[in-house]
């Protein structure tokens, strides 16, 4: 599951208005995401190429690599579930095909959002309205203390969040220096994906997000892949064993205000 391929479903024709490659993270398993995504693609006139992505429920833990299971423990307070492992080595993935290709910057995508004729032109206006940016979070859950930044020729709010993590990492935007920097800095596994690609001030990236979406989610985000609330819950460590990620999370608020505070 850990190679990477690109079906015949993506294999149409650059529009002319299209400018970054889009990266479209997808499992075997979730078909019927693919097929919704292709059809957003025909209507929308817009391309991407799948990535295979590694689907954690397949692979034994016992088998999975470049995982620092008691950094995760003592960071997050719980086991890693299946679904964040694929997650994970599925962007790390993306990301390194686009580092292959030679493109400066890239769209990557997870398969359950909703695009529509917008989302390529108002993300390549967030980038222009905020040119130091290495990765722009075009998708989020939260906006928690938002401090605006710049405003995009589209009409997007684009900047950064005092309280996270935001969550989701459904769709971003990243430039080739930041590409590079993220896949060795989280080359190990110890935060969730989407946890862990927001640490701009571990990784010394500027990164930022729109103030509201850029694109949303299908009907199938229901048929979630990483994993339920009771798997959460399953996973989390006694109380005790918590503290750990208590400090961690503490530290990190501070290192996240002074990031938002003072990065350009």
């Amino acid at each position: 599951m850990c190679s990477m391929s690109l079906t015949a479903l993506a294999e149409t024709s650059f529009t002319p208005a299209q400018t970054m490659q889009v990266y479209l993270i997808n499992i075997d398993r979730a078909a019927e995401r693919l097929t919704e995504i292709q059809r957003q693609s025909d209507e929308f006139g817009f391309r991407f190429e799948r990535v295979d992505g590694v689907d954690g429920a397949l692979i034994p833990r016992d088998q999975w690599i470049d995982v620092d299971h008691d950094r995760f423990q003592r960071r997050h307070g719980r086991t890693i579930l299946p679904g964040e492992y694929g997650c994970y080595r599925s962007h790390l993935l993306a990301l390194q095909r686009f580092l292959a290709s030679g493109d400066e910057m890239a769209i990557v995508i997870e398969d359950d959002v909703a695009l529509d004729t917008e989302f390529l032109a108002r993300a390549m206006a967030a980038k222009t309205a905020a040119p130091t940016a290495g990765l722009i979070k075009l998708v989020n859950h939260r906006w928690n203390g938002f401090r605006p930044l710049t405003r995009s020729a589209k009409g997007d709010i684009v900047g950064r969040c005092l309280f996270g993590p935001q969550g989701s990492t459904a769709c971003y935007l990243v430039t080739r220096e930041a590409a590079e920097k993220i896949v060795r800095s989280l080359a190990i596994m110890s935060l969730p994906w989407d946890v862990a690609v927001e640490r701009g001030w571990d990784m010394q990236i500027s990164i930022v997000s729109t103030r509201t979406n850029i694109a949303g989610f299908s009907r199938l985000q229901r048929t979630t892949m990483i994993g339920w609330r009771r798997d959460y819950r399953a996973a989390k460590s006694p109380a005790w064993q918590r503290i750990p990620a208590h400090i961690f999370r503490t530290l990190d608020f501070f290192r996240r205000i002074a990031y938002v505070l003072a990065t350009p």
